[in-house]
């Protein structure tokens, strides 16, 4: 559970991104730049960045200045390759150069370039890096002939991801707690009989009736359709006899729909499987994956009583909040726990080209992030035990509607109301504070007190209090 309960939306990225613009005149193409701001202050647009000449001297390491001549490199950007001494001494030499900008190319995982306060001192030309692979493609796109120009545009606080991320936790919510009452539903209508049946359905009536209305009127048209077909219908159920869409595997009989739907989710699990980093698209897979995931939890685990609910939920808002701000105060780096845990190799500020990404988180890109997508798609993400450890008090109201005959589903909408105002400050924090917070920490207040502030409104409290026994759906264990 404990990769699952953090919440995280990246409103800065951890090394600094910036874009190199490359054009010959006739074309143009921009890729990704790492820098350290405080060593480098580069233009916050394109127009404003002043254009430099590149020169290539990528077959050269520039721990020297021997066999370099001034005049090749004066008011240009230069380009050489990473290694062979330190980021500092590189640009000093360019800089003694009379070099304007310079390049390194860098064939290990890129990380912004450091040095001691003396050394930024000295410096006073852009230093950045860029994937060599990227500058072998800008060679063949372009030539020797090239214009650059190096720019680091603002990331925007807010971003449409936020109102998806968003979105993704109060439906995958709202949908479990529904289909868990509706299964309470189901199991309490035939343990009853038909007298339990009509007192489940009276509280429905409400919420159905336009459906109801909708389906008379479908009826009404289909009739017509029916006479008018039925002879050609009788015609081929006299030549061919129905088959009863089944399979016999293993000496078993299995039906056809349940091979196909099996058929359709390894092709799934498979699919993400082969492409899991695939960043570009993906995160839609993934999160479609986990959304099912939750339902199916929030559907199959229930709890008896509020009692339960709150002492469970509790209990994991201190386990959240402990590894997100605890630990991070005997961490070797002073990074927590659940961050690493949550954003794997990436939360360190390492870029890594492969790594092995479990889908245990939803994922939604920031799509006016440009710069970052350049470089690498940037995330944000929502953990599954932020749906499910509240959407467990979601289904348990959603139950106790049925219980109760709530008409009006009251619990329910009360219930899921809570959880969107805990989400709704869950992103207010991080984006007031500009780090990642314990989604628990807001989500448990609000939806157990949501919830017992509406049972001890209507007088149900005690009811609402105990419950009924625990279960796992499929072993009736209800009194």
């Amino acid at each position: 559970m404990s990769t699952t309960i953090y919440c995280f939306y990246s409103t800065q990225v951890i090394c600094q991104e910036a874009i190199l613009h490359i054009s010959n005149g006739a074309t143009d193409k921009e890729y990704c730049l790492v820098y350290n701001s405080v060593w480098t202050n580069l233009s916050l647009s394109l127009s404003a960045a002043t254009a430099y000449p590149l020169v290539n001297l990528s077959s050269r390491l520039l721990c020297s200045s021997e066999g370099v001549s001034p005049a090749i490199v004066r008011g240009k950007a230069v380009v050489v390759m990473r290694g062979g001494c330190n980021f500092s001494q590189k640009a000093e030499i360019a800089q003694d150069l009379g070099a304007a900008a310079l390049i390194v190319a860098s064939t290990k995982p890129m990380s912004p370039p450091g040095a001691n306060v003396t050394e930024y001192e000295k410096v006073q030309i852009p230093l950045a890096l860029m994937r060599y692979m990227d500058f072998l493609d800008a060679q063949n796109v372009f030539g020797e002939e090239m214009q650059v120009r190096l720019y680091a545009p603002a990331v925007p606080v807010l971003d449409a991801s936020i109102v998806v991320m968003l979105l993704i936790g109060v439906v995958t919510v709202a949908l479990g707690g529904y289909w868990s009452g509706a299964c309470e539903r189901e199991r309490l209508s035939a343990s009853r009989g038909g007298g339990g049946e009509e007192k489940s359905d009276s509280g429905d009536l409400a919420l159905y009736s336009p459906l109801k209305v909708s389906f008379t009127l479908d009826k009404h048209c289909l009739i017509y359709l029916y006479y008018i077909f039925i002879i050609c219908l009788d015609a081929l159920l006299d030549l061919a006899k129905c088959s009863p869409m089944s399979v016999t595997v293993l000496g078993g009989s299995v039906s056809v729909r349940s091979v196909l739907l099996s058929a359709v989710c390894v092709t799934v699990a498979v699919v993400w499987g082969v492409y899991r980093n695939e960043d570009r698209w993906i995160w839609i897979l993934q999160d479609l994956l986990g959304v099912a995931f939750c339902l199916n939890f929030l559907k199959t685990i229930s709890l008896s009583n509020f009692k339960i609910c709150v002492i469970l939920l509790s209990l994991l808002l201190l386990y959240d909040v402990f590894f997100v701000f605890i630990t991070p105060l005997f961490m070797p780096n002073g990074e927590s726990i659940m961050v690493q845990v949550a954003l794997g190799p990436d939360a360190a500020g390492e870029k890594v080209t492969t790594h092995l990404s479990l889908p245990v988180v939803m994922r939604v890109p920031r799509f006016s992030a440009w710069t970052q997508n350049l470089c690498g798609m940037q995330f944000s993400i929502l953990g599954y035990g932020d749906i499910i450890v509240p959407g467990l008090l979601v289904a348990y109201c959603s139950r106790f509607d049925v219980w109760v005959n709530s008409p009006k589903k009251i619990y329910l909408f009360c219930c899921c109301i809570a959880y969107l105002c805990g989400m709704v400050l869950t992103f207010a924090v991080m984006l007031v504070t500009k780090m990642g917070q314990p989604a628990l920490l807001y989500l448990v207040p609000f939806t157990l007190l949501g919830s017992a502030l509406l049972a001890w409104r209507r007088g149900e409290m005690r009811q609402f209090w105990n419950g009924t026994t625990y279960e796992v759906r499929g072993q009736d264990t209800f009194p």
